[in-house]
């Protein structure tokens, strides 16, 4: 599966993420044509290599006839849907610029029809985060993790005045994900660049476990005095231990496998005294298939003495869109209450084992070693490619989880 990691040591806005994704090779030509059908008379990218701190890295351009319009967000979505671009990358669009109106609508208590985009609504960023969107759609990850992102110290000047770093958008942005220590007096991540962020990054942490192909470099505008001001996107294959025997597997540093360690997740609750089981059972299931990270219901007495449930999902940040969307469309519940929680998860890798009946997939786990101190490795089957292999050959589930278990101790 191929992967990409955001290392953002000095932050992360839409210039520098572009800059690096076409460093890691995706065509500026191709990205540019998907530019050019947005309309926007005069609109130009060019990229050059620049020095930072003694680090090469690609510096974005963006050339465009001055203006002075400020857009809503209808203005900037028609325009989106108006162009020549891909179903996954027009959708990707919209998603980025959605979680920027939903961010300045907080911050200014509107609505986000309503709300005007200043800076971020510029044909500068407007090219910066659809260029973004054409890139990721090309680059062809299907996964992105990133570093802990660090926001800078001291004060920007905005359109409305004199604002404290992290800028009101962006730390509306970046809520729920883990913000990085640091000491630079400048603004290292803009709120095209948080938006980006949220909308793309499935966890953060260190690097995953992977195999990597390229790496991508994007410098930002300015020159910091402390550190280079670039960020760097590895791409590559995520790491699997097929193959390995459990001593082996056991070596591997957990903090270094994906979907492992320390993480912060969102949960949303609503509570449900009005809708059938069935619907209640489309929406769990539903919901995991958008990428919740777990679904469940809790019997609950609710007001009235009707009995009732609380329906939860566990997901990301970039999943809270699309997962309270669905609350909202498929129940009758008014509110959904969401809250951050910490996380910590074993380190797993995808792993398959041979049986008389053919191939079982599942994972391998990693687990602590209370006694050496180290790690073991145990595997679980997965029970859709058990329940498959039982179907075929007419066989109790249960044995052919046996057999798959045996078939793994067996290959040790």
């Amino acid at each position: 599966m191929k992967i990409a990691y955001f290392d953002c040591a000095s932050g992360i806005s839409g210039d520098m993420t572009l800059g690096a994704l076409i460093d890691a090779g995706v065509d500026l030509q191709t990205v540019q044509a998907g530019i050019d059908s947005l309309g926007i008379a005069g609109l130009k990218l060019s990229v050059s290599e620049v020095r930072k701190n003694g680090f090469r890295a690609l510096q974005l351009q963006v050339e465009h006839q001055p203006e002075h319009a400020h857009r809503h967000l209808h203005h900037i979505t028609d325009m989106i849907d108006a162009s020549a671009l891909s179903e996954r990358q027009k959708d990707l669009a919209r998603r980025i610029f959605t979680r920027l109106g939903e961010a300045e609508a907080r911050v200014h208590g509107t609505t986000i029809r309503k709300v005007h985009f200043h800076e971020v609504g510029a044909v500068d960023s407007i090219a910066d985060i659809v260029g973004c969107a054409i890139a990721w759609d090309l680059l062809g990850a299907e996964r992105a993790y990133a570093s802990p992102i660090p926001t800078g110290q001291g004060f920007i000047h905005i359109a409305h005045g004199r604002c404290s770093i992290p800028a009101p958008a962006t730390a509306e942005l970046l809520a729920g994900i883990p913000i990085a220590p640091s000491e630079v007096q400048a603004e290292l991540t803009t709120p095209t660049g948080a938006a980006i962020i949220a909308t793309l990054i499935e966890s953060f942490g260190p690097v995953p476990a992977m195999t990597v192909d390229r790496i991508g470099y994007g410098a930002g505008q300015r020159d910091l005095e402390l550190q280079p001001n670039l960020l760097r996107i590895l791409v590559g294959s995520a790491s699997e231990v097929v193959g390995l025997n459990v001593a082996a597997a056991a070596t591997q540093d957990a903090s270094h496998q994906p979907s492992s360690g320390e993480e912060t997740i969102w949960v949303l609750e609503t509570n449900l005294d009005d809708v059938t089981g069935e619907v209640v059972g489309y929406c769990l299931e539903q919901a995991l298939q958008l990428g919740a990270l777990d679904a469940f219901t809790t019997a609950i007495q609710m007001k009235k003495n009707r009995p009732g449930v609380m329906l939860s999902l566990l997901c990301r940040p970039a999943q809270i869109e699309v997962l309270e969307a669905l609350l909202f469309r498929e129940t009758t519940t008014l509110g959904v209450r969401r809250y951050p929680v910490s996380r910590r998860s074993l380190p797993r890798t995808a792993h398959s084992v041979e049986t008389p009946w053919g191939t079982i997939e599942g994972k391998l786990i990693s687990t602590p070693d209370n006694e050496g101190g180290g790690q073991t490795a145990r595997f679980s089957p997965e029970y859709e490619s058990c329940r498959r292999i039982a179907q075929q050959f007419q066989v109790p589930v249960r044995e052919v989880m046996e057999v798959a278990q045996r078939a793994f101790r067996a290959a040790e």
